[in-house]
């Protein structure tokens, strides 16, 4: 077993929590939770890579254990989030990594690499998106929120925030649900009632049109400066399709595509054979 360690950084007077394995020299790897959960989804996976890699996993500004200011003192964009993520690799020495992004995470570790390609080694993309192919009707919802940021449509997605709702997410897809352990919905159900997360939530929902964007400026930076990469794709994910994943092949002809039959919390049914590809592509 390889220890993990659980640590917090004061990023500028912001306080991060991060999760942290593996052995200072090793190969470093930065991961990237997405919503609704925190860094709390990767207690599987780090076990398995730590032999081999130096790594963290921190929470997002708002998840977590990470500070969840109030929107008077913080305006909770993508572009916010990764800007706090990029001091906070400066802040702990992590100057070149791999970094592997999943669902939120992909738009904030995109951005690290437009703005600092020369210290992205490689990416693992897992159900993280960067074409429209990849985004399923089950957006719709929100793509109306885009269009009309009344708040009628903003309050149509309070529905995403419930228990009911990250249950499905993390057993849609799966083939016995019994197989997910509860833990992980309901550690998000207590981070996602604390005292104005809801509307934080609602606020990035409505920021992540900005994400769609910048799709084309992902793009043209994986033709442009072509990093290794590796999307790992639960195939049965509601959100993300796997059109999505084969796509980085379109810019990335060497990109390797591996999809597995789980839904969009990959790592709850499959953290051993992912990590068993990932530690192979990271390691060639």
């Amino acid at each position: 077993m390889s220890t993990i360690t659980y640590r917090r950084a004061n990023v500028d007077g912001f306080n991060v929590f991060y999760r942290e394995a593996g052995r200072a020299g090793a190969p470093k790897l930065l991961l990237l939770h997405g919503f609704p959960s925190s860094s709390h989804m990767f207690r599987d996976l780090m076990p398995l890579l730590a032999d081999r890699f130096h790594i963290v996993a921190p929470d997002l500004p708002g998840f977590g254990q990470s500070d969840l200011p109030s929107r008077d003192e913080f305006a909770y964009t993508f572009d916010n989030l990764a800007n706090v993520i990029e001091r906070f690799t400066e802040v702990i020495g992590f100057d070149r990594f791999a970094v592997y992004v999943f669902d939120y995470g992909a738009p904030t570790g995109f951005r690290l690499a437009l703005k600092h390609p020369e210290r992205i080694t490689a990416i693992v993309s897992q159900n993280g998106n960067a074409y429209e192919e990849g985004l399923s009707d089950g957006w719709n919802p929100i793509r109306a929120y885009w269009k009309d940021p009344s708040q009628a449509n903003r309050d149509a997605l309070r529905a995403l925030l419930t228990h009911e709702t990250t249950v499905w997410q993390y057993t849609h897809g799966v083939k016995d649900a019994a197989s997910v352990s509860p833990d992980g919905y309901s550690l998000d159900d207590f981070y996602m009632s604390r005292p104005g997360a809801h509307e934080v939530q609602l606020d990035l929902f409505r920021d992540y049109r900005n994400n769609v964007a910048l799709y084309p400026e992902f793009q043209a930076y994986f033709r442009t400066h072509q990093p290794p990469f590796l999307a790992v794709w639960g195939k049965n994910d509601p959100f993300f399709l796997p059109p999505g994943a084969e796509a980085f092949k379109r810019d990335m002809p060497n990109a390797e595509v591996r999809f597995f039959d789980t839904g969009h919390f990959a790592l709850e049914t499959h953290a051993a054979e992912i990590a068993a590809v990932i530690a192979e592509f990271l390691l060639r």
